[in-house]
């Protein structure tokens, strides 16, 4: 007689073979029993075998034709564990479910119900959390198998087992079945099976594979391997919303037109971004805690700078929409490129004489080349956009274009320039830095002399600080409130300045300024630092320590603001962004710094998309709108197998030698050599099919699909999790079965 037990680790499976091995034992029978089991955890799938005979037992096998079958956890039941089972075999199963539900299934077998977990908890066999049920189990089988019940109490007398014997009692009494047990010499018939159903058993020497087991293991686990994928940290952390690790994964795997392709789906302005982005992706990148970020915003630009990103054919649409788009900077390219991307009829508005807001007036060439931003703005034109320049709108044209058109997007940036109000700022000299840059960019220049301060700490005072000592100023100095590291200008940008000899005067905040008609002297305070403000920086405390110091240009870059004057009578802007009114229902919303104030390029793009998707929800269409990504679904560092990956410093951008670039405006940052700094990308939460979970896989059910990717043959997966464990870049997880 065979029996096969099927159990979960803790329940005490094993133990439980060996009680029955221990009864037969007993009545004068040949026994034999073991596991089938190596380090699995709690809760794992385990499988026991006893074999009972008359005589000497030989057979060393498995049992994979059991005449009988103990099923010790509900959860594991399905077909492929009563796999084997005979015809009329007995099939005891410890479920709190009545027999009749267990015997519509299994109608083949002499079924047996016990519900031996109550009656195990009852009687305190176990733990709170694993409930050890095998020797009540072993009561109910004594009962289905006609085993006298005082036979089992002198077998737990004899193991140590007696404390647990009322269990066993109750499982006795309680346990319902079909019918009688089978006849002894059926059951030893039948475990004769015939030869062709059973493999050629061959000399040692003479294997050369193993065969399969019949017995497809799969429904032993609680849990399955998928394979998934999950938020990459460079992607959550983008404002403008790229796909971030698409795009680098694409350079790395299929080349710069089909990462051009990925960029392209968000945003037209990629050559722009790869030059001016503060690069939030790369704060975010997991490989920082290795040996570097990847140089995600060099991938960018040179992705773009060899392939234009916005290389697209609108789409056809058979309610195209006419759309009026109020500013040209990168959030109102962003939206026109969306909207026109889908087959809408866009016209942009930009009151200078040509596109680019602040891209084109505000950040220098020697950061930003005209020809990128040209090209770029022309490949958003190219989609059928339409420009129409040197025209800054009234309050009463906004609102004749909303009516106008069918929809209205406002895309004005931060027009309403912060100032100082302390004695002497009135003199000349004193300029803002906003139109001091729009001098340099656009009216030829702006020559400068003698020594010049720049007050602030922004990208815009870098630029004006930058640009002011290539227009021939003797000496630059930057003057800003706080420390160098609270300073919310690119880290790059401040260190370029102070390599090129512009200096920087930290904790100091201007209180005056002094000459006669121009100005010859600042008054400074110094500045101590408090508690942290709602920005989380310390607050500056100005003291009455002052001090004076001769200068002759002042450039103001304190900060911008929104200018909502330009709205029409009444009509306000919400919060989601929409403008409303209150006499009627615009189709109106504000995108970019005007609607969140957030201050960069990759930003505004972002905020341009979302624009023009919720525009097209208002118009009626089901348009997808763009949500910033939870940071917190990223994959952490902390997931990612740091030990599988070898070392490699990041690739540096190249720059113009200091000396070159002070004679002029020419590009500073020279970009990425080449694009293979793509390959150090860990490839967050996504799979690369670099085979590791293949390798590691203990049964060898893991396959590479014909196409792309991995199968797993769930039949035989037990679920022990090391193919996830082993993971480099969390791309699988465990779900449960």
């Amino acid at each position: 007689m065979e029996i096969r037990l099927h159990g979960r680790g803790g329940q005490g499976g094993v133990t439980c073979a060996k009680i029955l091995a221990a009864i037969y034992a007993r009545e004068g029978k040949s026994v034999q029993t073991f596991g089938d089991y190596a380090g699995e955890r709690s809760g794992a799938p385990v499988r026991a075998y006893t074999r009972v005979e008359d005589g000497r037992i030989t057979n060393r096998n498995k049992v994979y034709r059991p005449d009988h079958l103990l099923v010790l956890d509900p959860t594991l039941l399905g077909d492929e564990v009563v796999t084997g089972l005979k015809p009329g075999g007995t099939l005891l199963i410890n479920s709190p479910e009545p027999l009749e539900t267990h015997r519509a299934r299994f109608g083949a077998f002499r079924v047996a119900v016990v519900d031996a977990t109550s009656i195990a908890r009852a009687h305190g066999i176990g733990t709170r959390s694993v409930v050890i049920v095998n020797t009540t189990i072993a009561g109910a089988w004594a009962k289905v198998m006609n085993v006298p019940l005082d036979r089992v109490e002198e077998v737990y007398r004899d193991l140590g087992l007696l404390s647990n014997f009322p269990a066993a009692r109750d499982a006795y009494e309680s346990v319902r079945f079909d019918g009688a047990p089978r006849a002894a010499d059926a059951t030893a018939a039948d475990a004769a099976a015939p030869p062709a159903e059973l493999p050629k058993v061959e000399p040692l020497v003479e294997h050369r594979s193993s065969p399969p087991t019949p017995l497809k293991t799969g429904s032993w686990r609680t849990q399955t391997p998928v394979y998934t994928e999950h938020l990459a940290p460079c992607s959550a952390w983008c404002p403008a919303g790229n796909d971030a690790i698409g795009f680098v994964q694409a350079l790395a795997r299929e080349g710069e037109e089909q990462a051009a392709a990925v960029l392209g789906g968000t945003t037209p302005l990629a050559a722009v971004c790869g030059r001016v982005c503060p690069a939030p992706c790369m704060e975010g990148c997991n490989r920082a805690e290795l040996d570097g970020a990847v140089n995600i915003r060099g991938i960018e630009r040179w992705i773009a700078d060899h392939v234009p990103v916005a290389r697209r054919r609108p789409a056809a649409c058979a309610d195209s929409k006419r759309i009026a788009i109020v500013g040209s900077g990168p959030a109102g390219l962003s939206a026109a490129y969306q909207l026109a991307l889908l087959g809408h009829a866009v016209t942009i508005f930009e009151g200078e004489d040509q596109l680019g807001g602040v891209l084109r007036t505000g950040i220098p060439t020697y950061r930003l080349p005209r020809e990128v931003l040209d090209r770029e703005i022309d490949a958003i034109l190219a989609l059928g956009v339409e420009a129409r320049c040197g025209e800054f709108l009234s309050r009463e044209r906004l609102a004749a274009l909303a009516e106008e058109y069918d929809g209205l997007i406002l895309a004005t940036g931060l027009q309403k320039l912060r100032t100082l109000a302390v004695p002497g700022a009135d003199l000349v000299g004193i300029e803002q830095g906003i139109r001091y840059l729009h001098r340099v960019n656009l009216e030829g220049g702006a020559p400068l002399s003698g020594e010049v301060f720049v007050l602030g700490g922004g990208n815009t005072a870098m630029d004006c600080a930058r640009s002011a000592l290539r227009s021939g100023a003797d000496r630059v100095v930057v003057a800003y409130r706080r420390t160098r590291k609270e300073m919310p200008a690119i880290r790059e940008e401040i260190e370029e300045a102070e390599l090129e000899g512009i200096e920087i005067e930290e904790l100091v905040a201007p209180v005056a300024f002094h000459g006669d008609g121009r100005v010859a002297e600042i008054e400074f305070a110094e500045v101590d630092l408090g508690e942290p403000d709602e920005s989380g920086r310390r607050r500056p405390l100005i003291s009455e320590r002052t001090f004076r110091v001769p200068c002759d240009h002042v450039l103001l870059a304190l900060g911008q603001s929104g200018d909502l004057s330009l709205l029409p009578e009444g009509w306000e802007l919400a919060e989601d962004g929409r403008l409303v009114a209150p006499d009627r229902a615009p189709v109106a919303y504000a995108a970019g710094d005007l609607a969140t104030g957030d201050g960069t390029v990759t930003h505004a793009i972002g905020s341009g998309r979302r624009a023009a998707g919720l525009l097209l929800r208002a118009l009626g269409f089901e348009a997808e709108v763009f949500e910033r990504p939870d940071r917190s679904k990223a994959v952490p560092v902390t997931d990612i197998r740091l030990d599988h990956f070898g070392r490699a410093a990041a690739a540096a951008d190249r720059h113009l030698p200091v000396p070159e670039r002070l004679n002029g405006f020419a590009e500073v940052n020279r970009g990425l050599a080449d694009g293979l700094e793509a390959h150090r990308c860990f490839s967050c939460g996504h799979c690369t099919e670099c085979d590791t979970c293949l390798v590691y896989c203990p049964e060898g059910i893991i396959r590479r699909r014909t196409e792309r990717g991995y199968e797993v043959d769930y039949s035989y997966c037990k679920g022990c999790g090391i193919c996830v464990t082993e993971c480099p870049r969390s791309a699988m997880e465990m779900q449960s079965s």
